[in-house]
């Protein structure tokens, strides 16, 4: 932005908080970079102070000062724009919510969380430029595949590391993700339940449904409901796993027929199937929402952009963010 802009709150805004307003016009803004503004009076409802749970109401004027993100999502990072960016500076934009022990990541879709085989370049890597004073680097508590976007929720110190490891163990914390699917489930909204194991195949390791009792098998709960649907082609499912087992949501989606579009190890498309004009081939799935216990008390309650890739084809597909009915 050039300047500060006073930006009119429309009629469907009605009693938005202003930290999710903020979201959904700047979601390349950190928490705690609005923090700081607020704090600073820089931004102001009609001309007045405001704090981050101020409600908004449609014709208010919200007054937006300079900014280092765009407007309306320019700012989620794809993995080309983090080139030619240093680590400190794309984690500062990548940062959807931070305080003195949690950060909450925007992860590009293929950016890996951590480092292997043909990884250059990790989340976990980057994270050696947060290191405090006290050298200590910020830790994962969990993971989120290479080549899906969205909340990635990282400790600050090695007490909030364990207490907020201890809530994904104990399946307090509460996971939501969106998938572009192929074709329509038939019931609209389902659990999933299977064992899944893991295999060696030539083009590298992957994840079958398995018996019960196979040896190494795990047992896998999803949980799922469709939102919109293009036709009988396509299909946005929001997901929660209830389960974190390995690819859990991509094997439980290909194993009732309406495997996740761009998923280059679990979609096989039939002979007569088209793949929809204008969409990009990539993995539609982003890990949209996460609510987890804070190390230090109450709770966080973090949502996600769409990246780029899923944003053009809910544009292309007509389908409305709001439909979802977030809270």
């Amino acid at each position: 932005m050039a300047g500060v802009e006073q930006i009119k709150v429309e009629a469907g805004e009605a009693g938005m908080r202003l930290d999710r307003w903020f979201k959904a016009h700047f979601p390349g803004l950190g928490f705690g970079h609005l923090q700081k503004l607020l704090r600073s009076g820089q931004v102001r409802v009609d001309g007045a102070r405001a704090k981050s749970d101020t409600r908004v109401e449609p014709g208010q004027t919200v007054r937006v000062p300079p900014l280092a993100v765009d407007r309306k999502g320019g700012a989620p990072l794809t993995q080309r724009g983090l080139r030619g960016i240093d680590d400190a500076e794309a984690l500062a934009r990548m940062t959807l919510y931070e305080d003195e022990k949690v950060f909450v990541f925007d992860k590009p879709s293929g950016l890996a969380v951590q480092g292997g085989s043909g990884v250059t370049r990790s989340v976990d890597s980057m994270l050696e430029a947060l290191r405090n004073k006290k050298g200590e680097k910020p830790r994962l508590v969990h993971r989120l595949d290479r080549d899906t976007s969205g909340a990635l929720v990282v400790a600050r110190t090695r007490l909030a590391a364990m207490k907020l490891a201890e809530a994904f163990r104990g399946r307090d914390a509460q996971k939501t993700y969106w998938a572009l699917v192929k074709g329509v489930p038939k019931n609209r909204e389902d659990k999933i339940s299977t064992w899944i194991v893991r295999e060696q195949t030539p083009d590298g390791d992957r994840m079958r449904v398995a018996r019960h009792g196979e040896d190494g098998a795990d047992h896998a709960v999803s949980y799922y409901r469709v939102v919109e649907q293009a036709g009988q082609t396509l299909a946005w499912l929001e997901m929660e796993p209830h389960t974190g087992r390995t690819h859990q949501l991509r094997v439980h989606t290909a194993h009732i027929g309406h495997p996740i579009i761009g998923d280059p190890k679990y979609f096989e498309a039939d002979t007569n199937w088209d793949f929809p004009g204008g969409i990009q081939n990539r993995l539609h799935l982003h890990a949209r929402r996460i609510v987890i216990p804070h190390p230090g008390g109450g709770k966080i309650d973090v949502t996600a952009p769409l990246p780029p890739h899923m944003r053009q084809s809910w544009g292309l597909l007509g389908f409305d963010e709001a439909s979802a009915g977030e809270e």
